[in-house]
């Protein structure tokens, strides 16, 4: 993996402020004094390790497909500034979101690691604005930028993993 400039900054940009920023203020709300605790966190062994592994894939997962968007789409996962090229290598030969895949293994292992029902609930959010807004939003974009070379994908490789 390479760690280029380019995918660091990309990292930095969305999907750490997602599996990051977001996360860690809501662990900081939800500790005892702060505005959210009635929603506490707590650590047990067992769970904690399937958490922590849980956001260690997700997380390595999301470096890979992100240093792919900078590296070979000449772009990053930012609206402002997508691939320029359609990225077909790496997990993407496995599925057409793996990106999302891993930010959902991310936010499902921290929600584990914390015991977090905030945690789980920002989860279960993210994952339900992916459901609606990959195939209404993004999709129809793709489709508009990368013509028949991504409908030729679109029906080659599933929207997630099977």
């Amino acid at each position: 993996m390479k760690f280029s400039r380019s995918s660091v900054k990309a990292f930095l940009i969305f999907p750490m402020h997602v599996m990051g920023v977001i996360p860690a203020f809501l662990v900081w709300c939800s500790r005892p004094g702060g505005v959210l605790e009635s929603f506490p966190y707590s650590f047990s062994n067992i769970r904690s390790l399937a958490g922590m592994l849980l956001v260690t894939v997700g997380a390595g997962l999301c470096w890979k497909t992100v240093s792919l968007f900078t590296e070979y789409g000449e772009g990053t996962p930012a609206p402002f500034d997508p691939p320029r090229k359609l990225v077909i290598q790496g997990p993407y030969i496995h599925m057409r979101n793996p990106m999302m895949v891993a930010v959902c293994l991310v936010l499902s292992g921290e929600a584990l690691l914390f015991a977090s029902a905030l945690l789980g609930l920002w989860f279960l959010l993210f994952f339900g604005l992916c459901l609606v807004l990959i195939p209404l939003w993004e999709e129809p974009d793709l489709e508009n930028r990368f013509g028949e070379s991504y409908r030729e994908y679109k029906q080659k490789v599933p929207r997630w993993p099977a």
